[in-house]
């Protein structure tokens, strides 16, 4: 009986051995074609002189910038004509 036993646990032993390689080449492949597939996006990206959506938000981001010095420019550009031509009204909108 002790040997019936014995090669029980030595069936089973192969058999989770075998299933644990089984996961290990399955998770291996997803890693690759996770990688092709990365690299083949890519190359679509490349090819139709596509943007990164990292280099989209940068540009947003310095746009948005400028954007809010023109505004202050702006505004201090009126405050300097309206005290230049005197008219305190026009200083008072600006303030």
């Amino acid at each position: 009986m002790a040997a019936t036993g014995e090669g029980k646990r030595g069936i089973f032993g192969d058999l989770a051995g075998m299933a644990s390689g089984a996961v290990s080449i399955v998770a291996g492949a997803k890693a690759e074609a996770e990688a092709i597939g990365r690299a083949q996006m890519e190359a679509v990206i490349a090819k139709f002189d596509l943007v990164k959506r990292e280099d989209l938000d940068a540009a947003l981001e310095v746009a948005r910038r400028a954007r809010e010095q023109a505004e202050a420019l702006e505004a201090r550009v009126a405050a300097l004509e309206a005290r230049l031509s005197g008219d305190e009204t026009a200083l008072r909108d600006v303030e």
